[in-house]
Formats: C-alpha cells, sequence, structure tokens
C-alpha cells in the first residue's frame, strides 16, 4: 500500500506539472524525479547556467518546487556557497500547498572574471534530505574602449596644408560596447570615416582618421572626446536583463600639432621715389627686406631695372631667418632731364617670389620754375564780391630758384600770400593766392609775371575771368488770381521764377500764406544759373465760401533776397438748381384742346451748372423752349414752357426731372391736370307749337337749354 501511494503521488506531480508548464514541465519534472526528489519535494532542475554575466552586472533564473503530497510543506532554507549567487525569491520560510508548485529565482552577480561554481542546499519540513541545486556562470569585464595610438602629435605643419594620420579604436573587454558620440574641440583638427552610432563586440576594432588643418600660424591642440556606452549586446540592442542603469564612458585622445608660415618676403619701403635729382649727380635711399612667415627664405637674385637706378651692399646669395630682416642701398644717378621709372626684382624660395619694389625718380636739369596750375580762370564773380583761387610754382629743376617779382596786370586782379624774394630748393614748392574782384560787368584778361633766377627766368601765368551782375529774381505771372473755385475741389495754376541776373542763385525757402493755397513740385533747394527758370505750381483749394488773398514768399540769395508773388481766389459753394413755381397744375383743360404754363429754372448756388436733361412723365404733358444742354451761371434763370393737352376726360399728373450737376442733381417739378370732354347743348322741348293766337295778343311758352357736355 506504500508504494502504491508514493506511484500515485508521482502520477499527480506529472499532472499537476502538465497542466502548469505543458509538455516541457513535464520533462523537467521527469528529470526532477530521476535527479532531485527529497520525500514529498521535487526539483525541476538539477543545476542552473547562467552563462556570461558582465562584472558588476546581474542575471536572475528561476527553478521550481512542487509539492507531490496533499499536504502543505514549508521550504525552511536555502544555503547558498559563495558569494556570487543568491536567492532573490521567495522570502523563506515559504509554504507550498499541497499540489502546487512553487518557484525559487536564483541571481548571479560575478564580482571576478572566468568560470566560478556553487551549489544551493535547499531544506523544508517534508520527509528526506535537503534538495541539492547546481549552480554554474561565468564572469566577464564590461566593454571597455582603448585608442591606438593615445595620443596625436602632427609637429609642423605650413596653414594651408593637411596632414591625415589613423587612429584605431578597439573593445578590450569582454561585452559589447556602442560608440554613440565623436567630438573634436579646436577647428583646426577634423574627424572623418566614423559611422555612428558603432557597435564593437569583444576585442574588436575600428580605424578613423584625424586631420590637422592649421589655419592660422602658431602652435594648436585639441581633443577626440569619444563617448561609449558598455552595456550593448552583440546586435546592437540593450541587455534587459542586466540589473544596472546604462553608464556611458568618454575616452579622450590629446590632438596637438603647430601651424607654420611660409616664408614671406615683406619690403619696407614698398616704393621708392626719389624725386628730383640733377643730371649728373646722385641720391641713395635704403631698403629692407623681412622675413615674415615662419621658415628660412634664401634670396638669390636681386635685379635692378630703369635708366640711372642700380643696388649695392646686398651680398647673394643671402639667407634670412624667420622675423630676421636684410637693409640695401638703392641708388639713382639720372642720365638726362625727365622722369624714370624703374623696379627691383627680389627671386627668392618665398611664397611670393618674386617681390617687386617700385622705383621712380626724375632727372632734373638746372632750377627751373613751373606754375600749377599753368593759367587761373575765374568763371564768373558777381561785381563787388571776390574770388580766390590758389596758385603753385615748384622748382623743377636740379638746383635753387629765387624768385624775386610777380607782377600783375589786369583789372580787379591781385596777389596774396607771396612775399618776395622767395628760394626754392629743387622740387620744392610755393602756393599762394591769386584774386579777382570785378569791378564792373564784362570779360576781363591778365596777367602773372613771375621773375627769376631760373632758365625760363620769366614765367607767365595767364589770367580770366568775368564781371557779372548780381542775381535777380523775378516771377511770371507777377501775381496769381484763381478766380471762383468751389469748396470742396482745387484749381491748380503754374508760376515760374526765372534767375534775370548775371550770378546763380539757390533758392532756399518758399512760404505760402493765406487760407487754401499750397505749393507743388518745388524741391529745396534749387539753384538757379543766369538766365535759368523753375517752374512749379500754386493750387487753390478753398475750406469755405468767400474771397480768400495769400502770397508766396520766395527767399533766396539774390540782390532781391524776397519775391513776393500774390495770390487770389474766391471760395463759392456748389450749384443748386430751384424751380419758380415749384410745382404747375393745369386745372381743367378740354380734350382736343390744351394749355400752356411757364417754368424758370435758376442757379441759386455759388457756382455753374449744366442742365443736361429734362425728363418728362404723365400723358399729356410736354416741353417748349428749352434746348439742352444749358449752363446757367450763378443767379442765372432759364424760362421754358410746359403744356397740357389732355387725351382723354380724367385728373392726370405727372413730373419733370431736370437733371444737372447742381449739388441737388435731379430738380422734380411736380404737373397736375384735368381732361373734360366739350361743352354740348341740348334743347327741352326739341319744339315749341303756339296753335293758334287771336293777332294782337300773345302767349308765352317756356323752353330750357341745357349744356349736357363737360365744357
Amino acid at each position: 500500500m506504500k508504494d502504491l501511494s508514493v506511484r500515485w503521488n508521482g502520477i499527480l506531480v506529472v499532472l499537476a506539472l502538465t497542466t502548469m508548464l505543458g509538455c516541457q514541465a513535464l520533462e523537467a519534472s521527469k528529470g526532477a524525479n530521476q535527479q532531485q526528489q527529497s520525500g514529498s519535494l521535487v526539483l525541476n532542475k538539477a543545476t542552473l547556467d547562467f552563462g556570461s554575466v558582465v562584472l558588476g552586472t546581474s542575471k536572475t533564473l528561476a527553478v521550481t518546487l512542487v509539492n507531490s503530497t496533499s499536504s502543505d510543506v514549508t521550504v525552511t532554507g536555502a544555503i547558498i556557497a559563495g558569494s556570487d549567487f543568491s536567492l532573490t525569491s521567495p522570502s523563506l520560510p515559504t509554504t507550498i500547498a499541497g499540489g502546487k508548485s512553487a518557484n525559487l529565482t536564483l541571481g548571479f552577480t560575478p564580482h571576478v572574471s572566468g568560470n566560478i561554481a556553487s551549489t544551493v542546499e535547499i531544506s523544508s519540513d517534508a520527509s528526506g534530505p535537503p534538495l541539492t541545486l547546481g549552480l554554474s556562470g561565468a564572469g566577464t569585464p564590461a566593454g571597455q574602449l582603448t585608442a591606438s595610438p593615445t595620443s596625436f602629435d602632427f609637429g609642423n605643419i605650413m596653414v594651408g596644408n593637411s596632414l591625415t594620420k589613423t587612429e584605431t579604436l578597439i573593445n578590450s573587454g569582454g561585452s559589447d560596447l556602442s560608440v554613440s558620440q565623436v567630438l573634436v574641440s579646436g577647428s583646426d583638427f577634423q574627424v572623418s570615416g566614423l559611422s555612428l552610432p558603432l557597435t564593437l563586440a569583444s576585442n574588436q576594432s575600428v580605424t578613423f582618421s584625424v586631420t590637422f588643418t592649421p589655419i592660422s600660424n602658431g602652435s594648436k591642440s585639441a581633443t577626440v572626446s569619444i563617448t561609449s556606452d558598455d552595456f550593448v549586446g552583440s546586435r546592437g540592442r540593450r541587455r534587459k536583463s542586466f540589473a544596472r542603469a546604462n553608464n556611458a564612458v568618454t575616452l579622450t585622445i590629446p590632438l596637438s600639432g603647430n601651424g607654420v608660415m611660409p616664408g614671406q618676403l615683406t619690403a619696407t619701403p614698398a616704393s621708392l621715389s626719389f624725386g628730383n635729382v640733377q643730371v649728373g649727380s646722385n641720391q641713395t635711399l635704403s631698403e629692407t627686406l623681412s622675413n615674415s612667415g615662419s621658415t628660412t627664405v634664401t634670396v638669390s637674385q636681386a635685379t635692378a631695372t630703369g635708366a640711372g637706378f642700380s643696388i649695392s651692399g646686398l651680398a647673394l646669395p643671402l639667407t634670412i631667418a624667420a622675423g630676421q630682416s636684410a637693409t640695401f642701398t638703392v641708388k639713382f644717378a639720372p642720365q638726362a632731364a625727365g622722369p624714370v621709372t624703374g623696379n627691383i626684382a627680389v627671386v627668392s624660395d618665398a611664397s611670393n617670389s618674386p617681390l617687386s619694389v617700385s622705383l621712380t625718380g626724375t632727372g632734373a636739369a638746372p632750377g627751373s620754375l613751373t606754375s600749377a596750375p599753368p593759367s587761373l580762370s575765374f568763371g564768373s564773380v558777381q561785381v563787388g564780391k571776390s574770388q580766390t583761387l590758389s596758385e603753385t610754382l615748384t622748382n623743377s629743376g636740379g638746383s635753387t630758384v629765387t624768385i624775386t617779382q610777380a607782377n600783375v596786370t589786369g583789372a580787379g586782379f591781385s596777389l596774396s600770400g607771396l612775399s618776395l624774394p622767395v628760394t626754392l630748393t629743387a622740387g620744392q614748392s610755393k602756393t599762394f593766392g591769386v584774386v579777382f574782384a570785378p569791378q564792373s560787368a564784362g570779360a576781363v584778361t591778365g596777367n602773372i609775371a613771375v621773375i627769376s633766377d631760373a632758365s625760363n627766368s620769366t614765367l607767365n601765368i595767364p589770367l580770366s575771368g568775368t564781371g557779372v551782375t548780381p542775381g535777380l529774381l523775378t516771377a511770371n505771372p507777377t501775381s496769381l488770381s484763381f478766380g471762383s473755385v468751389q469748396v470742396g475741389s482745387s484749381q491748380t495754376l503754374s508760376e515760374t521764377v526765372t534767375n534775370s541776373g548775371g550770378s546763380t542763385v539757390t533758392i532756399t525757402q518758399a512760404n505760402v500764406t493765406g487760407t487754401g493755397f499750397s505749393l507743388s513740385g518745388l524741391s529745396l533747394p534749387v539753384t538757379l544759373t543766369a538766365g535759368q527758370s523753375k517752374t512749379f505750381s500754386v493750387v487753390f483749394a478753398p475750406q469755405s465760401a468767400g474771397a480768400v488773398t495769400g502770397n508766396v514768399a520766395v527767399v533766396s540769395d539774390a540782390s532781391n533776397s524776397t519775391l513776393n508773388i500774390p495770390l487770389s481766389g474766391t471760395g463759392v459753394t456748389p450749384g443748386l438748381l430751384t424751380a419758380n413755381p415749384t410745382s404747375l397744375s393745369f386745372g381743367s383743360v378740354q380734350v382736343g384742346s390744351s394749355q400752356t404754363l411757364s417754368e424758370t429754372l435758376t442757379n441759386s448756388g455759388g457756382s455753374t451748372v449744366t442742365i443736361t436733361q429734362a425728363n418728362v412723365t404723365g400723358t399729356g404733358f410736354s416741353l417748349s423752349g428749352l434746348s439742352l444742354p444749358v449752363t446757367l451761371t450763378t443767379g442765372q434763370s432759364k424760362t421754358f414752357s410746359v403744356v397740357f393737352a389732355p387725351q382723354s376726360a380724367g385728373a392726370v399728373t405727372g413730373n419733370i426731372a431736370v437733371i444737372s450737376n447742381a449739388s441737388n442733381s435731379t430738380l422734380n417739378i411736380p404737373l397736375s391736370g384735368t381732361g373734360v370732354a366739350a361743352g354740348l347743348l341740348t334743347a327741352n322741348p326739341t319744339s315749341l307749337s303756339f296753335g293758334s293766337v287771336q293777332v294782337g295778343s300773345s302767349q308765352t311758352l317756356s323752353e330750357t337749354v341745357t349744356n349736357s357736355g363737360g365744357s
């Protein structure tokens, strides 16, 4: 009976596992019954293998305990060897009802690398010894990003050039990691060839390029910062079974390099001007070559061109270190009078070879006096005023010149600022003023005769100018009359101002007074030469009825500084049409005849009215004596006839609609009349019979005549 009971309990366990876990649970329970059964408790696995787990993270697995009896069993403890494995649930002790099961969850948190094995001994109040479960797993180091090389020194790179080096990233850890971001500090360094995000398996590597392109001279430094995540699975997905949170790590790769400028020569000064040098003599100037680059420059040639130019003090080849200079001498010994241009071509291994230095000089004959300008024209100058022009005398020869006299001829011309005698060295100048103050209107010519010991002992400077009368502003017309202008509208008249004087006039203001007056088309200031005119508009827009006066005050620098142009105009109210009488009543008129009445239209407004239509309605009514269109000035009237010729008996009404441009554009004149039939006499009786009447006597009979018609 005992054996039968045990077998029956085994059957119950199998059925329970089949129900809860399916076929897989059934197979597991079979294995457990064979390997891990102690009395009434059955363990569905003999061992748990956690596989590889990253150091510092945790992984959990579960096993199932089945109570194969009908009585409750209490699991009282679970003893685990070692600190890498732990029981995470449930809390013990825990009770499993008869025929039921419970999951035990175990955790693996490796603290060292390599394979780790342990056991868990599960004790209960069931009969039989404790259950033993084998535990195994492997501790794996976390993914770790390393760089090879750990830093870059690009050395000296010419500004504008580039150097590229290769960097290798290696995952030296035991788990996958993801590279999510690469940042470069410093605009002189760039990273290429790395597509992100990037997943590296354990011991996997990837290469990318770092380029140094200095954009300026000097030492450069930067870093490449690479951010990685060491909790990414081999397919790039996060391992959700890891217990701790994601942890980003940044790897820094120092970068350094030096941008150097290529050797570059500069010349100081950039050009040499020797000025005037007398033929037969010479002049020397210094020229300095400087290396403004970062590398040594070797000068191999220095050639001077241009008649009379030569170089001395420059031993070639010449090496100039960065930041160093070399000075030499340039000589100008003119062979003939006249300007000379030349050049020094400096050939070197600098980036700006060849370097050119322009040369200029003038071979000067013995002292020679020139004037600039060679003549003076003062143009038009107003009588009573003066104008001053500058004149410069220059010794363009090669020796000193002494000026002893400067004689002026021509009415109104004089000199200022020239105290004689005056001595000019070669190339030296003297500037003075020439004044023209015309005494009368008309063209004037003159001359300055400069006497000196120059080769041209007398230098003549022709003078010319014209005296003109002052500017005079006139107006045409001299006044503006706008006449009658309807209130609410405007009228524009043209005004022309003319400079009838002999000198330029500038108009600065045009002030308008008078209500309703304004200007247009006059942008100030405006300048009028002699005889020139300017036309503008004056607008009158009356604001109310009545006469208005105003003025345009034109302010200028003419002799008549304020030119007044009187303005006048009258604001008038709009035209208004009235009728007299305001309506026409014809009374009774016999059919077949007609009656005529007079009607008068009057413009009682302030402006002209034009009547364009007079439309008559009503049977039998018509107009005569009104030929349209007709225009009525203010107060003017027009009389015409209205005829009523009834066509049938009865009352008739009608209307005259007078259409015009008056403020009352349609004036209505009501019409009325009555058509009546013609008068008709009848006799009653229609005949009289007196019978016999005695001679000498008489007889009287009555007769009645009646008007049975309509009139």
